[in-house]
């Protein structure tokens, strides 16, 4: 709750409107998006899995603390053990949790990728959102600086994790080499996790370097800096390569799937505005109440006459209209599909 109470809006809507925005970007990538339930499940997930860090973190605390008497090394393990693999472990298990369990309802390879990046931005949503709670002196320039980077890095690693866990489960059908498709899908298992580990602790130790007081020249800081965008940047865009890989074996061939995919953007659009727009007077009503908890006159009007209460409407309001639009579309589309089908079979 101190979170809560202490979150302004501006800065509240601030920490989750790049993850919502790229989660969206994620989304209109894919030719056949899945049911809105599903992707917001993954989504609050993420940033769920934040709570379980302390357990996730509990198996290496006794090896970070040894080696804090030798800075580099220090560091190093730090980066590794007490923060990339505890954080992308409990993304991972989300994923897991999401991606494996819908794998009998006709849940497709793209599916996966997008879960992926709904954990990873969820995540990302969270930990934005106590950065800059903590620092509200410097939010402005700290906002700016992770929604460049941070937020989409976070994403980018859930959709790697996602997309590995896809090929994994798909063999051969994503491109694997058939003629070692056994090492193909033991190592497409393993990249799961180790891929998204070894991406983070390298995107991490040049920044935790850069915090310790030491003697490094500003040359050598500056090399660190830029060592730490350059993963962070490559693994985006590595991250947008296999979605690429993914998404490339579902392309829509036909104008029926396309007009289907046209009007499923638009409304996963409405959707995340919808999302957006409840978050954001959510974050004002929660304001104004601890505005009047803490004021001695508690006067109401502060709020009742708070315009999150608009903002609250208008969001709940976009969210049920374009999920019931979603539905009857989707039913509608599916039909006309099947029967332009049937009449392309009678044809030939």
């Amino acid at each position: 709750m101190l979170l809560l109470e202490s979150l302004p809006t501006v800065i509240g809507t601030a920490a989750v409107a790049p993850a919502l925005l790229f989660l969206w970007l994620v989304i209109a990538t894919d030719e056949r998006p899945g049911p809105p339930l599903r992707i917001w499940t993954a989504f609050f997930l993420g940033a769920a899995s934040i709570s379980m860090l302390g357990l996730a973190r509990a198996p290496f605390a006794k090896i970070v603390l040894a080696s804090a008497d030798r800075p580099w090394l220090g560091q190093v393990l730090h980066s590794l053990l007490g923060v990339a693999t505890p954080e992308e472990i409990v993304k991972v298990l989300a994923i897991a949790a999401v991606g494996l369990r819908y794998r009998s309802r006709g849940v497709d390879p793209m599916d996966t990728v997008v879960y992926g990046a709904a954990v990873g931005l969820g995540f990302a949503a969270y930990e934005n959102l106590a950065y800059l709670v903590q620092h509200a002196d410097i939010w402005r320039s700290l906002a700016l600086l992770r929604s460049v980077l941070t937020v989409p890095f976070h994403g980018a690693l859930g959709i790697i994790a996602g997309a590995y866990l896809a090929i994994a489960r798909s063999g051969t059908a994503l491109g694997a080499n058939r003629h070692n498709r056994d090492w193909a899908r033991i190592s497409s298992w393993a990249m799961v996790l180790l891929g998204p580990i070894a991406l983070h602790a390298a995107f991490d130790f040049p920044l935790l370097m850069l915090q310790q007081p030491s003697n490094l020249s500003s040359t050598a800081r500056l090399a660190l800096g830029a060592t730490s965008i350059l993963i962070g940047f490559s693994s985006i865009a590595f991250a947008i390569r296999l979605v690429r890989r993914v998404g490339r074996h579902h392309a829509p061939r036909t104008k029926v799937a396309r007009e289907r995919l046209s009007q499923l953007r638009r409304m996963w659009a409405l959707l995340v505005f919808g999302g957006g727009a409840g978050f954001a007077g959510l974050a004002f009503v929660l304001g104004a109440v601890h505005r009047w908890m803490i004021n001695p006159e508690r006067n109401m009007t502060a709020v009742a006459g708070s315009v999150g209460l608009i903002s609250i409407l208008i969001g709940v309001a976009l969210l049920t209209a374009t999920t019931a639009v979603y539905f009857l579309g989707r039913n509608r589309l599916r039909a006309s599909s099947d029967g332009f089908s049937s009449m392309s079979g009678q044809g030939g």
